[in-house]
């Protein structure tokens, strides 16, 4: 269970990590910039698994997987928004980092609001109002690549452990 960050549509790449930070791909260093250009508190107020709550589009503009390696090192349990670029996408399962798309749960989640996620159900708690909204539940193997740590941890464990 985590507290709700909310923003609008079209949240872009360049606003969750800042193009000027992306000389690593360390994670925790990248969390520290997280969402600084439209929320200069995030990095401060975020807490291991709190979670983002978008509008449409939400991770739209470059292809950089540096964008949900950010969210991920912020600890952030997932992200939620009706729909999300494609690239984002793929890139979030790629890295490990959850999203669920709901369009009734990024319209009726307040920020603030205390929110429960059940990947393996898809089902979206608020605590504060008391209502349940409804995701798409992950995959088998979408959950694996996530439980991994992303596509390449997968691979690894796959393949004995990298050897």
């Amino acid at each position: 269970m985590g507290k709700a960050f909310k923003y609008g549509d079209n949240v872009d790449t360049d606003v969750i990590i800042p193009a000027r930070y992306l000389v690593t791909s360390d994670p925790e260093e990248l969390a520290v910039h997280c969402m600084e250009d439209i929320d200069k508190n995030f990095a401060g107020d975020v807490r291991p698994g709190d979670i983002i709550v978008a509008g449409k589009n939400f991770g739209c503009g470059s292809s950089r997987e540096h964008a949900p390696l950010a969210i991920k090192g912020a600890k952030v349990a997932c992200v939620i928004a009706p729909t999300f670029a494609r690239i984002f996408y793929r890139n979030s399962f790629n890295t490990g980092m959850p999203i669920l798309e709901s369009e009734e749960a990024a319209a009726k989640i307040d920020a603030g609001d205390e929110v429960e996620v059940d990947f393996a159900t898809g089902l979206i708690r608020n605590i504060t109002k008391s209502e349940v909204y409804q995701a798409e539940p992950f995959p088998p193997f979408i959950s694996k690549l996530i439980e991994s740590g992303g596509l390449a941890e997968y691979v690894k464990a796959q393949n004995g452990g990298g050897q």
